[in-house]
């Protein structure tokens, strides 16, 4: 079994407690249900948000959702001149059978521009509005 990287992110509309949880939880539970994966297949995480973002750690939302023996690392992103603001990204470790190309990367919300490479709809992309 290997150790594979899975990429996400997601945005918020305002930089409150509760928004940086609810998004942070949307990204994490679509994360998991699109590449079918338990709790234990997750090896760590690292959150990353803009500068913007710093009302509460991503990693809150995971804690909440069980996550206790999760390593988790929250950072802040580089900030980069005219990039998107609002963001919270995410790169989990997970151990799975399954190949690179096999898992899903999620981009929900504005997110979704980070990566105009991904096809919506495609096999390894998925967007919500």
């Amino acid at each position: 079994m290997a150790v594979r990287g899975v990429r996400g992110a997601t945005t918020v509309a305002a930089n409150t407690k509760e928004e940086i949880i609810s998004k942070t939880e949307e990204l994490l539970k679509a994360l998991v249900t699109r590449n079918d994966l338990h709790a234990d297949d997750i090896a760590s995480v690292i959150f990353s948000v803009t500068e913007d973002v710093d009302a509460e750690f991503p990693a809150v939302a995971a804690r909440a959702m069980g996550w206790i023996y999760t390593p988790l690392f929250c950072t802040r992103e580089i900030p980069v001149k005219g990039s998107l603001k609002g963001v919270i990204r995410v790169l989990m470790h997970v151990n799975s059978d399954k190949r690179q190309e096999e898992l899903m990367q999620i981009y929900l919300h504005d997110a979704r521009k980070l990566r105009p490479d991904l096809e919506e709809g495609g096999s390894r992309y998925y967007s919500s509005e």
